[in-house]
């Protein structure tokens, strides 16, 4: 049966197990169901971890964005900022290459406001979210995918057809019907590249 990978962050927790249940009877889905791949750097270690623990993939559907962006007290500045998310991009890209995957690369979700929330990995971490960072974060790594011929599944449009971008009380995560939907086109892509 066919393998696909689902990296990422949280908002691919809240919908890894929609996305498993829809290709259940396609191909085996695979994630870690305790953590997530925060920053891009983290992400890298994980698909790393996760390669080796389950070798090779057919697909890997991936995103990073929010734990990048974050500007974390006291640093004044993102964790990856622009040109060193774009080198963890790329070294994610390679990674997933060399395991002979193809590559989905999903956008990050937009914001209503600036604000902040806790992340589900159980730290204390305060993710920190302003969607003019959204835009930019996925404009790079729309041109990285373009770049390198990569799909794109594009979460950020999808849950602009909500007036509320399908957000939870948070700010920052999806509501149920929006996870539902980012499974949905996730799932559509990958059977695609399958």
């Amino acid at each position: 049966m066919k393998k696909v990978l689902l990296l990422g962050d949280s908002i691919r927790m809240g919908y890894d197990e929609y996305v498993r249940d829809l290709l259940k009877d396609k191909c085996e889905v695979y994630y870690d169901a305790k953590d997530n791949g925060r920053f891009a750097a983290y992400t890298l270690w994980q698909a790393n971890q996760l390669f080796r623990k389950h070798g090779k993939f057919d697909v890997v559907h991936w995103n990073n964005g929010y734990w990048d962006m974050n500007i974390e007290a006291p640093m004044t500045e993102a964790i990856h900022p622009i040109d060193e998310y774009i080198h963890f991009l790329k070294r994610i890209i390679g990674e997933i290459r060399r395991n002979g995957a193809a590559i989905i690369f999903a956008t990050t979700t937009p914001v209503l406001s600036s604000g902040y929330s806790l992340d589900n990995t159980g730290t204390a971490v305060h993710i920190k979210f302003n969607n003019d960072w959204v835009v930019r974060y996925n404009e790079t790594a729309k041109r990285v995918a373009a770049e390198e011929g990569i799909t794109v599944n594009d979460l950020y449009s999808l849950m602009l057809q909500d007036k509320n971008y399908y957000k939870c009380e948070d700010g920052l995560h999806l509501t149920e019907e929006g996870y539902r939907l980012c499974a949905e086109q996730a799932a559509k892509l990958i059977l695609e590249k399958l």
